[in-house]
């Protein structure tokens, strides 16, 4: 299942955008080939890995959650990498290569903040000017966010058009990237994008997976029966899935956004579930399910957190979906403040809005008999930066 077409998942993927693109995605697709497997990279980023961002991350035995719900539950603790989520993986790996091609300048975008927090991290770190395109919708609801990029050095600039979201702040980017691609790596934060974006991506994140297979042998010696993970574009939950995608024995639930309901295909803009009810078509330079009206016009996707706030999915996870590899599942917002407080309460660990809709898929699948013994969830993010939010949602109540 792993060894798909260059590029291309399936009918998935590919590469749909403008020709003046075409140089930097090759540049950038030949200098991945010559450094990922060389060592000098890979004792560099093991060092970035260890020494900066706190790898590896513990799996924790969450035991008054496995008591609740009968099973062995584990979380995969990436709320304590270094900037509170598993976003530096991914930066870490693009910034140390963007470097490596002699790039000086980055530029990203964001929706919840993590990825433009880490994108900033690793700016700051090695050197690099920085700037973050993020929807001002998301600056409004992720304002602590804003200011941690700023207090790193990071110039945010605020998206005003569309839906002023994650999709917007992607445009924006790109539209950057076209004017300065001869100084500039555009740092693409989920396994989305024309190819080679979701390989590389994914690739960085899926020492998550690598991880988790080593430390639930050495706990439990077995492997899981399930993993649950929360997928928006997607690159916490193919980081998890990957080492485990050929393993058929072991459930992989992909949890999305399902807003306020998941009624109908008609008010696909209430949510953002692509995987579960969206649609092949184009969007950022791949083909992949997103969320469409009946003349490809791209709907504007609807999340309590901004991290899943997104109306496509990486094209591997469409692909993945499609075959049935992975089964996609929904959480609504009241379920997924409810996973919220939970975890928070009987745990002690405050998780990330997006983590939470994992967690909430938890309560469910239980009931149905779904998930077997042994159950890893993948703990994306910390919830810090959600309490604000949270607060106002509650205080509307």
């Amino acid at each position: 299942m792993k060894n798909q077409f260059k590029g291309k998942f399936g009918q998935f993927g590919g590469q749909f955008i403008p020709e003046v693109l075409m140089p930097a995605h090759k540049e950038l697709e030949a200098a991945y080939e010559q450094w990922k497997n060389d060592p000098r990279f890979i004792k560099e980023l093991d060092y970035y890995r260890r020494d900066f961002a706190g790898r590896p991350s513990p799996l924790y035995y969450a035991r008054r959650l496995s008591k609740k719900y009968g099973h062995k539950v584990y979380l995969k603790r990436e709320d304590l990498i270094h900037g509170g989520a598993h976003k530096l993986n991914n930066t870490l790996g693009q910034a140390l290569l963007a470097k490596y091609m002699g790039k000086r300048r980055l530029i990203a975008e964001t929706g919840a903040g993590q990825h433009g927090v880490a994108t900033a991290i690793v700016g700051a770190n090695m050197g690099m000017t920085t700037q973050i395109y993020m929807g001002v919708k998301d600056m409004e609801r992720q304002r602590m966010n804003v200011y941690r990029m700023e207090l790193l050095g990071a110039k945010v600039i605020p998206v005003t058009s569309g839906s002023q979201t994650l999709k917007d702040a992607i445009n924006e980017a790109m539209r950057d990237w076209v004017t300065n691609v001869e100084d500039t790596h555009y740092l693409i934060g989920s396994v989305v994008g024309a190819h080679p974006f979701p390989s590389i991506v994914r690739d960085f994140q899926s020492v998550i997976g690598i991880e988790t297979e080593a430390q639930i042998i050495e706990q439990e010696g077995r492997l899981p029966d399930s993993i649950i993970a929360c997928t928006g574009g997607g690159s916490n939950a193919i980081g998890i899935f990957y080492p485990f995608i050929d393993n058929t024995e072991i459930d992989l639930f992909a949890v999305e956004a399902g807003g306020m309901g998941m009624q109908s295909t008609k008010t696909a803009a209430l949510h953002s579930a692509s995987l579960c009810v969206g649609e092949d078509g184009i969007l950022h330079g791949a083909r992949t399910k997103i969320l469409q009206d009946p003349y490809g016009q791209i709907l504007e996707s609807c999340s309590v957190s901004a991290g899943l706030d997104y109306s496509g999915v990486g094209p591997q996870l469409a692909y993945l979906a499609q075959i049935k590899r992975i089964k996609p599942r929904t959480a609504s917002d009241k379920e997924t403040l409810a996973a919220f407080h939970e975890l928070s309460e009987i745990e002690g660990i405050i998780p990330a809005l997006e983590s939470a809709h994992a967690l909430a898929y938890l309560a469910k699948a239980a009931d149905k008999g779904e998930l077997g013994e042994i159950v890893v969830i993948n703990l994306s993010g910390r919830g810090d930066k959600d309490l604000e939010s949270v607060l106002k949602l509650e205080g509307n109540k």
